[in-house]
């Protein structure tokens, strides 16, 4: 059974940076897609991130390229996010996801499939992260 804990969440001010964990178990990682996903107040759940293991690419949704970085730890079975240069709109709940890579999927649209997705089946609890300004 895939499991996924986040954590490292928090309150800072603009400008700042804080780094996400998501801890996986019950799958292995070589197989999968793993990726973060946010929701602010009020608004749909958005894809922000994703880490394909196959061939070890990453993907970010334009409002988080270039101030997020996403990296994993095979021994601790670890994802991360690296959130910098933070702004009031990253504020959010922040969840971590995976998926098998399902062999339809060209490996050129590995982001476009996974981040845009809506039908994972569960979802944990996520970690909060605040900016204020």
């Amino acid at each position: 059974e895939v499991q996924l804990v986040e954590s490292g969440g928090g309150l800072v001010q603009a400008g700042g940076s804080l780094r996400l964990s998501c801890a996986a178990s019950g799958f292995t990682f070589s197989d999968y897609v793993i990726g973060w996903f946010r929701q602010a107040p009020g608004k749909e759940r958005e894809g922000v991130s994703c880490y394909n293991s196959r061939d070890d690419k990453t993907y970010y949704s334009d409002s988080v390229k270039g101030r997020f970085t996403i990296s994993r730890d095979n021994a601790r079975n670890t994802v991360y996010l690296r959130m910098n240069s933070l702004k009031p709109e990253d504020t959010a709940v922040y969840y971590c996801q995976a998926d098998r890579l399902p062999g339809f999927v060209h490996h050129g649209f590995v982001g476009i499939w996974f981040l845009g997705r809506t039908d994972f089946g569960s979802w944990g609890q996520g970690t909060q992260v605040t900016v204020s300004s």
